[in-house]
């Protein structure tokens, strides 16, 4: 690509190339909290929060509960507040919280009920810590052992 190339990388098209590391199947249902990265599908219903890099939501999938994201594509429906980077609501989307986005776009039919906020500075920091320690264990101390020796 040469300095005069006329495509342009915007935040709703980064990652659109990438394949799809993970995909949850529209028989599947999984509740508890799910945290990855790269690009994932879901299918299916997550009852449980997700934190993670890239997600598609497709017209079957359904979620209740908070997500944290760099980019999410929604095609399903959400019960629960968004904040991303970039939410892209399509025409079939169904969403009942607060989406706070850096980057919103709203298709014709989609149905937002709630409220949509701008995402200030502390809130594209929370997302993207939320990304950054999506593989990270919830708790660090519970997977090292530490050794103490007492003397008597």
């Amino acid at each position: 690509m040469g300095i005069f190339s006329s495509k342009k990388t915007t935040p709703a098209t980064t990652g659109m190339n990438e394949p799809i590391s993970s995909i949850l199947s529209e028989d599947m249902l999984i509740t508890g909290e799910i945290r990855f990265k790269g690009k994932t599908r879901i299918d299916g219903h997550i009852d449980g929060d997700i934190y993670g890099d890239y997600l598609v939501l497709s017209e079957t999938g359904k979620i209740t509960g908070d997500v944290q994201i760099s980019t999410m594509i929604c095609h399903g429906t959400i019960k629960g507040n968004v904040t991303a980077e970039t939410f892209i609501a399509q025409a079939t989307s169904i969403i009942h919280g607060t989406v706070t986005a850096a980057n919103l776009t709203v298709e014709s039919g989609a149905a937002l009920n709630g409220e949509i906020k701008a995402a200030d500075s502390k809130e594209k920091k929370l997302s993207q810590q939320a990304v950054s320690s999506s593989t990270s264990p919830a708790n660090p101390q519970a997977t090292s052992k530490t050794s103490k020796t007492s003397k008597k």
